[in-house]
Protein backbone atom coordinates (compact mmCIF):
# COMPACT_ATOMS: atom_id res chain seq x y z
CA UNK A 1 0.00 0.00 0.00
CA UNK A 2 1.02 3.78 -0.90
CA UNK A 3 0.24 4.98 3.12
CA UNK A 4 -0.18 3.78 6.24
CA UNK A 5 -3.53 5.12 7.38
CA UNK A 6 -1.66 7.79 10.32
CA UNK A 7 0.04 9.10 7.06
CA UNK A 8 -3.32 9.15 4.99
CA UNK A 9 -4.08 12.08 8.24
CA UNK A 10 -1.04 14.33 7.49
CA UNK A 11 -1.81 14.09 4.01
CA UNK A 12 -5.66 14.96 4.50
CA UNK A 13 -4.59 17.35 6.68
CA UNK A 14 -1.80 19.21 4.47
CA UNK A 15 -4.73 19.26 1.53
CA UNK A 16 -7.79 20.40 3.73
CA UNK A 17 -5.65 23.59 5.43
CA UNK A 18 -5.97 27.05 3.97
CA UNK A 19 -3.06 28.41 5.59
CA UNK A 20 -0.88 26.21 7.85
CA UNK A 21 -1.97 22.59 9.36
CA UNK A 22 -0.55 20.31 12.46
CA UNK A 23 -0.26 17.48 13.49
CA UNK A 24 0.38 15.99 17.14
CA UNK A 25 1.44 12.03 16.42
CA UNK A 26 2.68 9.89 19.66
CA UNK A 27 6.06 9.55 20.47
CA UNK A 28 7.28 6.67 22.40
CA UNK A 29 9.90 4.50 23.43
CA UNK A 30 11.14 1.77 20.27
CA UNK A 31 8.52 -0.83 20.99
CA UNK A 32 6.74 0.57 23.42
CA UNK A 33 2.94 1.20 23.29
CA UNK A 34 1.06 4.01 24.96
CA UNK A 35 -1.78 3.78 27.30
CA UNK A 36 -3.68 5.84 24.19
CA UNK A 37 -2.93 7.71 21.43
CA UNK A 38 -4.40 11.13 20.19
CA UNK A 39 -3.76 12.35 16.73
CA UNK A 40 -4.23 16.43 16.54
CA UNK A 41 -5.03 17.58 13.32
CA UNK A 42 -5.50 21.61 11.83
CA UNK A 43 -7.42 20.33 8.94
CA UNK A 44 -8.40 24.37 7.84
CA UNK A 45 -7.43 27.63 9.44
CA UNK A 46 -8.86 31.41 8.32
CA UNK A 47 -8.05 34.59 9.57
CA UNK A 48 -9.85 34.23 12.67
CA UNK A 49 -10.92 30.70 13.29
CA UNK A 50 -10.05 27.29 12.60
CA UNK A 51 -11.26 23.70 11.92
CA UNK A 52 -9.19 20.51 13.79
CA UNK A 53 -9.74 17.17 14.38
CA UNK A 54 -8.50 14.53 17.06
CA UNK A 55 -8.34 10.63 16.57
CA UNK A 56 -8.27 8.77 19.87
CA UNK A 57 -7.35 5.48 19.87
CA UNK A 58 -7.31 3.37 23.40
CA UNK A 59 -4.66 0.78 23.42
CA UNK A 60 -5.66 -0.76 27.00
CA UNK A 61 -8.58 -2.57 27.79
CA UNK A 62 -11.90 -1.50 26.78
CA UNK A 63 -13.57 1.34 28.07
CA UNK A 64 -17.33 2.13 28.41
CA UNK A 65 -17.45 5.70 28.27
CA UNK A 66 -14.63 8.56 27.66
CA UNK A 67 -13.27 11.54 28.29
CA UNK A 68 -10.54 13.21 26.38
CA UNK A 69 -8.92 16.76 27.73
CA UNK A 70 -6.16 19.33 26.69
CA UNK A 71 -4.97 22.42 26.90
CA UNK A 72 -5.00 25.18 24.69
CA UNK A 73 -2.03 27.53 24.85
CA UNK A 74 -2.88 30.83 22.80
CA UNK A 75 -6.52 32.00 23.88
CA UNK A 76 -7.98 29.44 21.62
CA UNK A 77 -11.92 28.91 22.13
CA UNK A 78 -13.78 25.85 20.98
CA UNK A 79 -17.16 27.22 19.32
CA UNK A 80 -18.79 23.84 18.35
CA UNK A 81 -18.06 20.43 17.18
CA UNK A 82 -19.01 16.94 16.70
CA UNK A 83 -18.79 13.43 17.17
CA UNK A 84 -18.39 14.55 20.96
CA UNK A 85 -19.74 16.19 23.53
CA UNK A 86 -17.01 19.48 23.56
CA UNK A 87 -17.12 22.19 26.38
CA UNK A 88 -13.91 24.65 27.94
CA UNK A 89 -13.16 26.05 30.88
CA UNK A 90 -10.27 28.92 30.64
CA UNK A 91 -7.78 27.15 28.67
CA UNK A 92 -8.55 22.80 29.46
CA UNK A 93 -10.78 21.38 26.57
CA UNK A 94 -12.96 18.67 27.38
CA UNK A 95 -14.68 16.09 24.82
CA UNK A 96 -16.84 13.62 25.79
CA UNK A 97 -18.02 10.86 24.36
CA UNK A 98 -21.69 11.06 22.56
CA UNK A 99 -24.06 8.18 23.52
CA UNK A 100 -23.35 5.98 20.43
CA UNK A 101 -19.48 6.23 20.26
CA UNK A 102 -19.07 5.38 24.35
CA UNK A 103 -17.37 1.92 24.04
CA UNK A 104 -13.75 1.85 22.90
CA UNK A 105 -12.47 -1.39 22.38
CA UNK A 106 -8.41 -2.00 22.88
CA UNK A 107 -7.35 -0.89 20.12
CA UNK A 108 -10.20 0.60 18.90
CA UNK A 109 -10.80 4.59 17.86
CA UNK A 110 -13.18 7.43 16.97
CA UNK A 111 -12.61 10.99 15.63
CA UNK A 112 -14.21 14.18 16.64
CA UNK A 113 -14.14 17.43 14.95
CA UNK A 114 -14.79 21.31 16.11
CA UNK A 115 -14.48 24.39 15.19
CA UNK A 116 -12.78 27.17 17.04
CA UNK A 117 -11.16 31.06 17.28
CA UNK A 118 -7.59 32.20 17.31
CA UNK A 119 -5.51 35.24 17.07
CA UNK A 120 -1.59 35.90 16.79
CA UNK A 121 -0.78 32.13 17.26
CA UNK A 122 -2.18 28.78 16.86
CA UNK A 123 -0.59 26.66 18.88
CA UNK A 124 -0.58 23.27 18.80
CA UNK A 125 -1.61 21.50 22.07
CA UNK A 126 1.20 19.01 23.38
CA UNK A 127 -0.95 17.10 26.21
CA UNK A 128 -3.49 15.30 25.98
CA UNK A 129 -5.48 12.60 28.44
CA UNK A 130 -8.08 10.02 28.15
CA UNK A 131 -10.26 9.16 31.21
CA UNK A 132 -6.84 11.13 33.16
CA UNK A 133 -4.65 8.67 31.54
CA UNK A 134 -1.76 10.51 29.22
CA UNK A 135 -1.67 9.81 26.18
CA UNK A 136 1.10 9.63 23.49
CA UNK A 137 3.65 9.11 26.05
CA UNK A 138 5.42 5.47 27.06
CA UNK A 139 3.53 4.39 29.57
CA UNK A 140 7.01 3.31 32.16
CA UNK A 141 9.27 5.80 30.53
CA UNK A 142 11.31 5.48 33.59
CA UNK A 143 11.83 1.79 32.44
CA UNK A 144 13.42 0.56 29.02
CA UNK A 145 11.52 -1.63 27.01
CA UNK A 146 12.60 -5.05 27.76
CA UNK A 147 14.97 -6.92 25.44
CA UNK A 148 14.30 -10.77 24.96
CA UNK A 149 16.46 -12.68 22.47
CA UNK A 150 15.07 -15.09 20.19
CA UNK A 151 14.21 -18.45 21.35
CA UNK A 152 16.80 -20.98 20.56
CA UNK A 153 14.44 -23.38 17.96
CA UNK A 154 13.28 -22.94 15.11
CA UNK A 155 15.20 -21.81 11.84
CA UNK A 156 14.21 -20.23 8.70
CA UNK A 157 16.05 -22.04 5.95
CA UNK A 158 18.36 -20.15 3.73
CA UNK A 159 17.03 -19.64 -0.12
CA UNK A 160 18.10 -19.81 -3.77
CA UNK A 161 16.15 -19.75 -6.91
CA UNK A 162 15.95 -22.82 -8.92
CA UNK A 163 13.94 -22.48 -11.74
CA UNK A 164 10.69 -20.89 -11.09
CA UNK A 165 10.49 -22.38 -7.62
CA UNK A 166 11.90 -20.34 -4.04
CA UNK A 167 14.13 -24.11 -2.49
CA UNK A 168 15.97 -24.14 0.64
CA UNK A 169 19.68 -25.76 0.31
CA UNK A 170 18.31 -29.58 0.35
CA UNK A 171 16.24 -28.72 -2.67
CA UNK A 172 12.75 -28.64 -1.38
CA UNK A 173 10.25 -25.96 -2.55
CA UNK A 174 9.76 -22.89 -0.22
CA UNK A 175 5.96 -21.09 -0.74
CA UNK A 176 6.35 -17.60 0.91
CA UNK A 177 2.74 -17.19 2.46
CA UNK A 178 2.91 -14.67 5.32
CA UNK A 179 1.75 -11.30 6.63
CA UNK A 180 3.31 -7.63 6.02
CA UNK A 181 4.36 -6.07 9.25
CA UNK A 182 4.33 -2.34 8.37
CA UNK A 183 5.67 0.58 10.32
CA UNK A 184 9.37 0.72 9.97
CA UNK A 185 8.86 3.02 6.97
CA UNK A 186 6.89 5.75 8.26
CA UNK A 187 7.26 5.61 12.07
CA UNK A 188 11.13 7.21 11.98
CA UNK A 189 10.46 9.86 9.67
CA UNK A 190 7.40 11.03 11.75
CA UNK A 191 9.73 11.30 14.82
CA UNK A 192 7.58 8.24 16.49
CA UNK A 193 9.74 5.38 17.43
CA UNK A 194 11.14 2.73 15.02
CA UNK A 195 8.14 0.09 14.87
CA UNK A 196 4.82 0.84 14.95
CA UNK A 197 3.59 -1.44 17.62
CA UNK A 198 5.28 -4.55 19.25
CA UNK A 199 7.84 -6.88 17.53
CA UNK A 200 9.23 -8.86 20.61
CA UNK A 201 9.07 -12.25 20.71
CA UNK A 202 5.67 -12.67 21.45
CA UNK A 203 4.64 -10.51 18.83
CA UNK A 204 6.26 -12.65 15.91
CA UNK A 205 4.88 -15.78 17.84
CA UNK A 206 1.54 -14.61 17.23
CA UNK A 207 2.43 -14.08 13.48
CA UNK A 208 3.74 -17.88 13.46
CA UNK A 209 0.58 -19.31 14.60
CA UNK A 210 -1.19 -18.00 11.75
CA UNK A 211 1.14 -20.85 9.77
CA UNK A 212 2.67 -17.89 8.51
CA UNK A 213 5.99 -18.96 7.13
CA UNK A 214 7.17 -15.48 5.80
CA UNK A 215 7.10 -11.34 7.04
CA UNK A 216 7.73 -8.61 4.61
CA UNK A 217 9.61 -5.62 6.90
CA UNK A 218 9.01 -2.22 4.73
CA UNK A 219 12.19 -0.28 5.47
CA UNK A 220 13.01 3.88 5.23
CA UNK A 221 16.00 4.35 3.39
CA UNK A 222 16.47 7.57 5.63
CA UNK A 223 16.38 6.25 8.79
CA UNK A 224 18.55 2.85 7.97
CA UNK A 225 21.35 5.83 6.71
CA UNK A 226 20.97 8.27 9.48
CA UNK A 227 20.63 11.44 7.16
CA UNK A 228 20.40 14.57 9.13
CA UNK A 229 16.56 15.21 8.91
CA UNK A 230 15.94 11.70 11.26
CA UNK A 231 16.16 11.92 15.07
CA UNK A 232 18.99 10.06 15.52
CA UNK A 233 17.50 7.88 18.49
CA UNK A 234 14.98 6.19 15.15
CA UNK A 235 18.02 6.58 12.44
CA UNK A 236 21.90 4.93 11.63
CA UNK A 237 23.27 2.20 14.27
CA UNK A 238 19.60 2.40 16.04
CA UNK A 239 17.50 1.67 13.69
CA UNK A 240 20.03 -1.12 11.88
CA UNK A 241 20.18 -2.60 15.27
CA UNK A 242 16.24 -2.49 15.67
CA UNK A 243 16.23 -4.18 12.04
CA UNK A 244 18.18 -7.21 12.76
CA UNK A 245 16.49 -8.05 16.01
CA UNK A 246 13.32 -8.45 14.29
CA UNK A 247 15.27 -10.16 11.49
CA UNK A 248 16.38 -12.43 14.20
CA UNK A 249 13.38 -13.01 16.06
CA UNK A 250 11.89 -13.39 12.82
CA UNK A 251 13.96 -16.15 11.64
CA UNK A 252 14.23 -18.18 15.09
CA UNK A 253 10.51 -18.86 14.38
CA UNK A 254 10.96 -20.55 11.10
CA UNK A 255 10.03 -17.26 9.04
CA UNK A 256 11.72 -15.81 5.86
CA UNK A 257 12.21 -12.23 6.58
CA UNK A 258 11.44 -9.81 3.59
CA UNK A 259 13.49 -6.87 3.44
CA UNK A 260 11.54 -4.17 1.63
CA UNK A 261 12.52 -0.74 0.55
CA UNK A 262 9.72 1.07 1.26
CA UNK A 263 9.66 5.00 1.61
CA UNK A 264 13.11 6.86 -0.37
CA UNK A 265 14.46 10.90 -0.90
CA UNK A 266 12.93 12.46 -4.19
CA UNK A 267 10.92 15.04 -4.71
CA UNK A 268 8.45 14.65 -6.56
CA UNK A 269 4.88 16.76 -7.36
CA UNK A 270 3.47 15.16 -10.47
CA UNK A 271 0.80 13.07 -11.59
CA UNK A 272 -0.37 10.54 -8.31
CA UNK A 273 2.43 12.57 -5.59
CA UNK A 274 2.07 11.13 -2.44
CA UNK A 275 3.55 14.26 -0.69
CA UNK A 276 5.43 17.07 -1.83
CA UNK A 277 8.28 16.58 0.71
CA UNK A 278 11.87 15.92 -0.61
CA UNK A 279 12.65 13.27 2.02
CA UNK A 280 11.11 9.80 2.19
CA UNK A 281 7.93 10.60 3.72
CA UNK A 282 5.88 8.66 1.21
CA UNK A 283 5.92 6.76 -1.85
CA UNK A 284 7.91 8.16 -4.42
CA UNK A 285 7.61 6.91 -8.38
CA UNK A 286 11.09 5.49 -8.52
CA UNK A 287 14.00 5.44 -6.08
CA UNK A 288 16.49 7.98 -6.18
CA UNK A 289 20.30 7.39 -7.30
CA UNK A 290 21.94 9.39 -4.15
CA UNK A 291 20.50 7.45 -1.63
CA UNK A 292 18.84 4.09 -2.81
CA UNK A 293 22.21 2.07 -4.17
CA UNK A 294 23.84 3.33 -0.86
CA UNK A 295 21.03 1.39 1.74
CA UNK A 296 21.30 -1.43 -0.80
CA UNK A 297 25.30 -1.69 -0.11
CA UNK A 298 24.72 -1.45 3.87
CA UNK A 299 21.86 -3.78 4.07
CA UNK A 300 23.39 -6.40 1.33
CA UNK A 301 26.54 -6.29 3.76
CA UNK A 302 24.88 -6.73 6.83
CA UNK A 303 22.76 -9.39 5.78
CA UNK A 304 25.04 -10.97 2.81
CA UNK A 305 26.09 -14.20 5.57
CA UNK A 306 22.65 -14.33 6.15
CA UNK A 307 20.55 -16.55 3.06
CA UNK A 308 17.37 -16.78 4.50
CA UNK A 309 16.59 -12.96 4.01
CA UNK A 310 14.81 -11.68 0.90
CA UNK A 311 15.42 -8.36 -0.55
CA UNK A 312 12.72 -6.45 -2.01
CA UNK A 313 13.75 -4.00 -4.32
CA UNK A 314 11.41 -1.23 -4.11
CA UNK A 315 7.80 -1.11 -2.92
CA UNK A 316 5.92 -0.39 -5.53
CA UNK A 317 7.13 2.18 -8.92
CA UNK A 318 5.32 4.30 -10.88
CA UNK A 319 7.07 5.79 -13.29
CA UNK A 320 4.24 4.98 -15.83
CA UNK A 321 1.95 7.81 -13.79
CA UNK A 322 4.76 10.72 -15.05
CA UNK A 323 4.82 9.73 -18.66
CA UNK A 324 2.58 8.65 -20.68
CA UNK A 325 4.78 6.31 -22.71
CA UNK A 326 5.37 2.93 -21.63
CA UNK A 327 8.45 2.04 -23.24
CA UNK A 328 9.83 5.17 -21.39
CA UNK A 329 8.41 3.81 -18.34
CA UNK A 330 10.03 0.42 -18.01
CA UNK A 331 13.06 1.92 -19.42
CA UNK A 332 13.25 3.93 -16.39
CA UNK A 333 12.25 1.29 -14.00
CA UNK A 334 15.48 -0.81 -15.36
CA UNK A 335 18.23 1.92 -16.37
CA UNK A 336 17.23 4.88 -14.12
CA UNK A 337 18.65 7.91 -15.11
CA UNK A 338 16.95 11.24 -15.86
CA UNK A 339 13.32 9.95 -16.11
CA UNK A 340 10.47 11.62 -17.80
CA UNK A 341 8.23 12.99 -15.35
CA UNK A 342 10.55 12.74 -12.67
CA UNK A 343 13.07 15.51 -10.79
CA UNK A 344 15.12 13.93 -9.23
CA UNK A 345 17.91 11.45 -10.73
CA UNK A 346 16.89 7.69 -10.84
CA UNK A 347 17.93 4.18 -9.67
CA UNK A 348 16.62 1.63 -11.57
CA UNK A 349 16.43 -2.12 -11.06
CA UNK A 350 19.81 -2.74 -12.40
CA UNK A 351 21.20 0.03 -10.52
CA UNK A 352 20.02 -1.49 -7.60
CA UNK A 353 20.71 -5.22 -7.95
CA UNK A 354 24.15 -4.16 -9.03
CA UNK A 355 24.36 -2.71 -5.73
CA UNK A 356 23.29 -5.64 -3.43
CA UNK A 357 25.77 -8.15 -5.84
CA UNK A 358 28.60 -5.78 -5.24
CA UNK A 359 28.24 -5.88 -1.57
CA UNK A 360 29.09 -9.71 -1.89
CA UNK A 361 25.73 -10.57 -1.33
CA UNK A 362 23.94 -13.26 -3.04
CA UNK A 363 20.26 -13.31 -1.19
CA UNK A 364 16.98 -13.80 -3.47
CA UNK A 365 16.09 -10.49 -4.51
CA UNK A 366 12.00 -8.91 -5.87
CA UNK A 367 11.65 -6.81 -8.44
CA UNK A 368 8.31 -5.69 -8.58
CA UNK A 369 6.99 -3.81 -11.45
CA UNK A 370 4.65 -0.80 -12.72
CA UNK A 371 1.75 0.75 -11.55
CA UNK A 372 2.79 0.22 -8.30
CA UNK A 373 3.65 -2.97 -8.64
CA UNK A 374 0.48 -4.27 -10.18
CA UNK A 375 1.64 -4.37 -13.82
CA UNK A 376 3.91 -7.09 -14.67
CA UNK A 377 3.50 -6.89 -18.40
CA UNK A 378 6.95 -6.32 -19.64
CA UNK A 379 9.21 -7.35 -16.89
CA UNK A 380 10.31 -10.22 -18.86
CA UNK A 381 11.56 -7.71 -21.80
CA UNK A 382 13.00 -5.30 -19.22
CA UNK A 383 13.93 -7.54 -16.30
CA UNK A 384 17.84 -7.06 -14.86
CA UNK A 385 20.60 -8.82 -15.34
CA UNK A 386 21.65 -10.74 -11.98
CA UNK A 387 24.83 -12.36 -12.30
CA UNK A 388 23.67 -14.75 -9.04
CA UNK A 389 20.88 -15.86 -11.06
CA UNK A 390 18.50 -15.23 -7.78
CA UNK A 391 16.22 -12.82 -8.84
CA UNK A 392 12.38 -12.89 -8.44
CA UNK A 393 9.22 -11.12 -9.69
CA UNK A 394 7.31 -8.76 -7.26
CA UNK A 395 3.81 -8.12 -7.91
CA UNK A 396 1.01 -6.21 -5.61
CA UNK A 397 -3.00 -7.24 -5.89
CA UNK A 398 -5.82 -5.17 -4.39
CA UNK A 399 -9.49 -5.51 -5.24
CA UNK A 400 -9.49 -1.61 -6.62
CA UNK A 401 -6.35 -2.72 -8.97
CA UNK A 402 -6.06 -2.55 -12.54
CA UNK A 403 -4.81 -6.27 -13.10
CA UNK A 404 -7.05 -7.90 -10.46
CA UNK A 405 -8.87 -10.88 -11.77
CA UNK A 406 -8.13 -13.95 -13.61
CA UNK A 407 -8.36 -13.28 -16.83
CA UNK A 408 -5.64 -10.43 -16.19
CA UNK A 409 -3.69 -13.09 -14.00
CA UNK A 410 -3.39 -15.67 -16.64
CA UNK A 411 -2.67 -13.16 -19.41
CA UNK A 412 0.36 -11.36 -17.79
CA UNK A 413 1.11 -13.22 -14.75
CA UNK A 414 1.18 -16.79 -15.85
CA UNK A 415 4.32 -16.35 -18.44
CA UNK A 416 6.59 -14.12 -15.98
CA UNK A 417 5.87 -17.65 -13.61
CA UNK A 418 6.60 -19.70 -15.94
CA UNK A 419 10.37 -18.54 -16.11
CA UNK A 420 10.88 -17.32 -12.48
CA UNK A 421 9.57 -17.10 -9.33
CA UNK A 422 6.44 -15.11 -8.65
CA UNK A 423 5.74 -13.30 -5.33
CA UNK A 424 2.80 -11.74 -4.23
CA UNK A 425 4.65 -9.34 -1.64
CA UNK A 426 0.72 -7.71 -0.74
CA UNK A 427 -2.17 -8.74 -1.22
CA UNK A 428 -5.50 -7.12 0.53
CA UNK A 429 -8.92 -5.67 -0.20
CA UNK A 430 -10.39 -2.59 1.10
CA UNK A 431 -14.03 -3.63 1.92
CA UNK A 432 -12.99 -5.06 5.88
CA UNK A 433 -13.95 -8.41 3.84
CA UNK A 434 -11.63 -11.47 2.37
CA UNK A 435 -14.12 -12.16 -1.21
CA UNK A 436 -11.56 -10.90 -3.55
CA UNK A 437 -8.72 -11.95 -1.21
CA UNK A 438 -9.85 -15.34 -1.39
CA UNK A 439 -9.96 -15.43 -5.19
CA UNK A 440 -6.30 -14.52 -5.25
CA UNK A 441 -5.17 -17.08 -2.91
CA UNK A 442 -7.10 -19.61 -4.92
CA UNK A 443 -5.20 -18.41 -8.07
CA UNK A 444 -1.68 -18.87 -6.64
CA UNK A 445 -2.46 -21.65 -4.85
CA UNK A 446 -3.05 -23.09 -8.03
CA UNK A 447 0.11 -21.73 -9.97
CA UNK A 448 1.67 -23.17 -6.57
CA UNK A 449 3.28 -19.07 -5.85
CA UNK A 450 3.88 -16.90 -2.85
CA UNK A 451 1.50 -14.51 -1.48
CA UNK A 452 1.67 -12.09 1.66
CA UNK A 453 -1.10 -10.02 3.21
CA UNK A 454 -1.55 -6.53 3.70
CA UNK A 455 -0.92 -5.47 6.59
CA UNK A 456 -0.53 -7.30 10.24
CA UNK A 457 -1.09 -3.63 11.97
CA UNK A 458 -4.24 -2.78 14.37
CA UNK A 459 -5.32 -0.16 12.32
CA UNK A 460 -9.29 0.40 11.01
CA UNK A 461 -9.90 -1.99 8.13
CA UNK A 462 -12.05 1.03 6.25
CA UNK A 463 -8.86 2.78 6.62
CA UNK A 464 -6.66 0.43 4.63
CA UNK A 465 -6.43 -3.72 4.41
CA UNK A 466 -5.45 -4.58 8.55
CA UNK A 467 -5.50 -7.80 9.18
CA UNK A 468 -5.80 -7.71 12.95
CA UNK A 469 -7.33 -5.98 15.87
CA UNK A 470 -4.87 -7.08 18.66
CA UNK A 471 -0.89 -7.93 17.93
CA UNK A 472 -2.01 -11.24 19.97
CA UNK A 473 -3.33 -12.02 16.37
CA UNK A 474 -7.25 -11.78 16.91
CA UNK A 475 -7.86 -11.15 13.40
CA UNK A 476 -10.39 -8.61 11.69
CA UNK A 477 -13.02 -10.26 9.16
CA UNK A 478 -10.93 -9.81 6.46
CA UNK A 479 -7.73 -11.38 8.32
CA UNK A 480 -9.56 -14.33 9.26
CA UNK A 481 -9.78 -15.20 5.56
CA UNK A 482 -5.97 -15.38 5.12
CA UNK A 483 -5.38 -16.88 8.66
CA UNK A 484 -7.72 -19.54 8.52
CA UNK A 485 -6.59 -20.16 4.91
CA UNK A 486 -3.45 -20.77 5.78
CA UNK A 487 -3.77 -22.94 8.67
CA UNK A 488 -5.90 -25.05 6.41
CA UNK A 489 -2.49 -24.83 3.51
CA UNK A 490 -0.86 -26.09 6.62
CA UNK A 491 -2.51 -27.93 9.87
Amino acid sequence: MRHPPRSVLLAIAGALALVSGAVVPAVTAQGATPACTVEYAVTAQWDNGFQGTVKITNNEAAVNGWKLTFDFAAGQKVTQGWNAKWSQSATTVTAANESWNGTLGTGAGTTAGFLASWSGTNAVPTAFRLNGTPCNTDPDPTTPPPTDPPPADGTAPALHVSGTRLVDAAGRTRRLLGVNRSGGEFMCVQGRGIWDGPVDDAAIKAIADWKADAVRIPLNEECWLGLSDIKPEYGGAHYINAVKDLVARVEAHGLTPVLDLHWTYGQYTGNSAGCSDVHAGCQKPMPDLRYAPSFWSSVAGTFKDDKAAVFDLFNEPYPDRATPSTTDAWTCWRDGGTCPGIPYEVAGMQDLVDSIRAAGAQNVILAGGLAYSNDLSQWLTYRPTDPAGNLAAAYHVYNFNTCADESCWNSTLAPVAAQVPLVAGEVGENTCAHGFVDQVMKWFDDHALSYLGWTWNTWDCSSGPSLITSYDGTPTTYGTGLRDHLRALNP
